[in-house]
C-alpha cells in the first residue's frame, strides 16, 4: 500500500448522515471478479443523471471538489452492508482520507486495511471544518499523520487521535499481512519454543 505521511489536497463536503455503502458503491458494480474499474461506480446514482449525464448539483462534479483527495463526511458514513468494494472505489478515485465524527464499524476496518485514513473529530470541530471546505477558496488542507493534525490554510490545525498500531501501519504502507511479516522473527522464535515445549505436535 502507499504510505500515508503528510498529504495535501482539496477536501469535499458530504455532510449528510448515514450515507450507506450502496450509495457509495451501488450493487450493479459488485459483479466483477477483481477490483478494477470500481472508480466508475463511486457515488454513481448521485454523480450521474438518469440519462447518463453528469449531475451538476453533486459536489464531486463541481470545481474544485472534482479534484478532491479528502471527504469531510456526516455521522455514520459507510453504514449498511459490509461491501469492501465501497472502499476500493474510494481509493481508486484518489481519496486518501475521510474526516468525520463516527463511521460504521466494518467500513472503518475496511478503510484502514486498504490504506484509507479515517480521521475522527468532535462534532464542533467537524462542523467548523465542513463550513471551511464548503468554500472553494478554503477547501485546501493537509493531513499530517505523524503529528496527528489536520492543517488548515490559515495556519491553524485540528488535532486527532488514532490507534498507534493502525497509525504505524498507515505510515509504513503496510496491510495486515505486511504488519504480520514485520514480526516474522518473533513468530519463528515463538514457534520454535512452542514445539520444544510440546514435541508431540511434530
Amino acid at each position: 500500500m502507499q504510505p500515508f505521511t503528510r498529504v495535501s489536497g482539496i477536501a469535499a463536503p458530504m455532510l449528510a448522515a448515514n450515507v450507506d455503502t450502496d450509495v457509495i458503491m451501488p450493487k450493479q458494480f459488485l459483479k466483477g471478479i477483481d477490483r478494477s474499474g470500481l472508480d466508475r461506480g463511486l457515488f454513481f446514482d448521485l454523480r450521474l443523471r438518469a440519462d447518463g449525464s453528469a449531475n451538476p448539483d453533486f459536489v464531486l462534479n463541481q470545481e474544485p471538489w472534482s479534484r478532491a483527495s479528502f471527504l469531510v463526511v456526516g455521522p455514520n458514513f459507510g453504514c449498511g452492508s459490509s461491501r469492501e468494494h465501497a472502499v476500493w472505489g474510494l481509493k481508486q478515485s484518489g481519496f486518501r482520507a475521510l474526516i468525520g465524527t463516527r463511521f460504521a464499524g466494518i467500513f472503518f476496518d475496511n478503510c484502514l486495511r486498504n490504506g484509507v485514513l479515517l480521521v475522527q473529530l468532535k462534532d464542533a470541530e467537524l462542523q467548523r471544518l465542513g463550513r471551511r471546505v464548503s468554500d472553494p477558496a478554503t477547501a485546501q488542507l493537509s493531513i499530517d499523520l505523524q503529528a496527528q493534525q489536520v492543517l488548515l490554510g490559515d495556519g491553524s490545525f485540528i488535532a486527532f487521535d488514532i490507534d498507534s498500531l493502525r497509525k504505524q501501519a498507515l505510515l509504513q504502507g503496510l496491510d495486515a499481512i505486511g504488519s504480520t511479516l514485520m514480526r516474522a522473527e518473533q513468530i519463528r522464535t515463538f514457534e520454535a519454543a512452542h514445539l520444544r515445549a510440546n514435541p508431540w505436535l511434530v
